[in-house]
């Protein structure tokens, strides 16, 4: 149980549900799942059937109805289970790529795909990202010209989370190809096997081996009007907006992760004989390992409060990206000091630290770079 002022009986209990299923579903099964490179997909039914990936929806959707809080709570939780490609296959589909059609959908498109997303049954992704323009999103080259009744899609989305196995994908466009910047961006909804989306190459990654990360290809892609999310050349502010909820998220699955390596690293070191006793016994290796214990208590505590923020309604851009730049290089200071303290064995594919620390390194990058959160923190100071 979490006693922070910020958790009510409601968020533990969930806590607790959600460590459960992946002290059952995921934990046995997680190794397989890194040799096969991807995760089963009645894994996604079975999160649904528990009402996991619905939480921040509407009732009439299969939702639960509960706010920011409640994906921290799924986040740390995920972060813990040891493997991130999990995690991330899991997050993209519940707080980055569905929140744009619940942000903004029409009734009839909620109607259409929500209830399958909070299922399972249909597994969402979102593609914004180009191999030219990440965490710099107004630099997409993808464009979408309309004609008729339709829009005509054309590019290339790079390091795509659930894009090889995904069935439902919203896809940011220029659509005014006179606007500068991040002006004249859509966002559309293009399901998997429109003619002319088709995987380019599926990516071969250092860390998150379990998370399918694809190269997508929009060839002419015909999308109907009736697929477009918002407002045609608005779909900028909507990623924007959408980003303060994957940062503050992204936090929390970091922190969920450094914690649990120093439980698993508390173990090792107590139990290792070194020198006549144990490496425990060795002051600098327990004050390191006090010092890590206490910044990620403070990296947890500022997510809550960006949260809390967020779910309040407040402006919380600031607070988010300290939550980005500050827990996403921790979790890598940890992860380095976990493997260091297990010695050879955290050098060992059989060790879960080693996983974990090849998983931590995309924390510092994917959803905006360290370096780009800490502009934003400036802009703000």
């Amino acid at each position: 149980m979490n006693n922070s002022p910020y958790f009510s009986e409601e968020l533990n209990m969930l806590r607790d549900q959600i460590r459960r299923f992946i002290e059952k579903e995921v934990v046995p099964n997680g190794e397989a799942w890194e040799e096969a490179g991807k995760v089963p997909r009645d894994v996604f039914t079975k999160m649904g059937q528990l009402g996991i990936l619905g939480m921040r929806y509407p009732e009439a959707y299969g939702g639960s109805g509960l706010d920011t809080m409640a994906s921290v709570v799924l986040a740390e939780e995920l972060g813990r289970c040891t493997f991130g490609g999990f995690s991330a296959d899991a997050l993209v589909h519940t707080d980055m790529a569905s929140p744009h059609l619940a942000n903004v959908g029409t009734p009839e498109q909620l109607a259409r795909w929500m209830p399958s997303i909070t299922s399972g049954e249909k597994v969402c992704a979102v593609a914004v990202t180009e191999a030219g323009a990440g965490s710099d999103v107004a630099g997409m080259r993808t464009r979408a010209v309309q004609d008729g009744d339709d829009w005509v899609l054309n590019g290339t989305k790079m390091f795509i989370t659930n894009g090889v196995y995904g069935d439902l994908f919203f896809v940011a466009a220029k659509t005014d190809l006179e606007a500068k910047g991040s002006r004249g961006v859509t966002i559309f909804a293009v399901e998997k096997g429109t003619p002319g989306f088709t995987v380019g190459k599926r990516l071969n990654k250092t860390g998150w081996l379990c998370s399918d990360t694809a190269e997508l290809i929009f060839d002419n892609v015909r999308v109907p009007s009736e697929n477009i999310l918002g407002e045609v050349n608005k779909g900028f502010y909507a990623i924007m907006k959408n980003f303060q909820n994957e940062r503050t998220v992204l936090g929390a699955m970091a922190m969920g992760e450094a914690a649990k390596a120093i439980e698993l690293t508390l173990e090792y070191v107590k139990n290792r004989p070194a020198f006549g006793g144990v490496l425990w016994d060795k002051q600098a290796i327990r004050q390191r390992l006090s010092e890590r214990s206490a910044q990620v208590e403070a990296g947890r505590q500022l997510t809550y409060h960006a949260a809390w923020m967020d779910a309040q309604g407040m402006d919380c851009v600031k607070e988010v990206s300290m939550v980005k730049a500050y827990c996403g290089d921790l979790v890598n200071k940890v992860l380095y000091d976990c493997v260091q303290f297990h010695g050879g064995m955290g050098y060992m594919r059989e060790t879960p630290v080693e996983r974990m620390s090849r998983d931590a390194r995309i924390q510092a990058i994917g959803g905006g770079a360290t370096e780009v959160m800490l502009e934003e923190i400036a802009k703000r100071l």
